[in-house]
C-alpha cells in the first residue's frame, strides 16, 4: 500500500511538474524562433545637419533658406548586409527615392534634398525596407 502511495506521489509531481515547464517551455519557444532579421530601427529624425553622424538641429519646421534638409537613421542591430530606401515625398507625391546600404553590426546612414523657393509646404520621408515595407515616417515642414 505504501508503495502505491509514493508512485502515484511520484506520479503527481510528475504530471504537476509538466504542466509548469511545458508552458513554460512554449512561452519562451518564440523569443529563440523571433529573431530579427531585418535591421532594428533605434533612431530617425529631420534635421539641418549631420555632423560626426550625428543629426544637428532636429524639428519638424524647416525654413526653405537653410538651403538643405537631412534624414537621419540608425539601425541596431544590423545581422547583415541590406539595403534601406529614403522615400521622399512632397505635398504626398514621391520627389526622390535614395537607396542606403546597411552593414553589421549597427549602422547609421542619412539622406539630403536641396530646398528650392518652390518646396514650401508639407513633406514626408518614408523609410522603407527593401521590400517596400515602410519601417517609419517622418512628417515634417518647410517654410518660406
Amino acid at each position: 500500500m505504501k508503495l502505491r502511495i509514493v508512485i502515484l506521489s511520484l506520479v503527481m509531481v510528475c504530471l504537476t511538474f509538466q504542466g509548469i515547464v511545458q508552458p513554460l517551455a512554449l512561452a519562451l519557444q518564440p523569443l529563440h524562433a523571433a529573431a530579427p532579421s531585418q535591421p532594428t530601427l533605434v533612431s530617425a529624425v529631420v534635421c539641418e545637419s549631420v555632423k560626426d553622424l550625428s543629426p544637428q538641429n532636429p524639428a519638424i519646421v524647416f525654413s526653405v533658406a537653410i538651403g538643405k534638409v537631412f534624414c537621419f537613421c540608425a539601425f541596431d542591430p544590423v545581422l547583415q548586409k541590406t539595403s534601406i530606401y529614403h522615400n521622399w515625398y512632397y505635398r504626398d507625391k514621391l520627389t526622390n527615392k535614395i537607396k542606403l546600404n546597411l552593414k553589421t553590426p549597427r549602422w547609421s546612414t542619412y539622406s539630403t534634398i536641396q530646398l528650392r523657393e518652390s518646396d514650401t509646404g508639407p513633406w514626408r520621408v518614408d523609410i522603407t525596407d527593401q521590400k517596400g515595407r515602410v519601417i517609419n515616417t517622418l512628417r515634417f515642414s518647410v517654410s518660406e
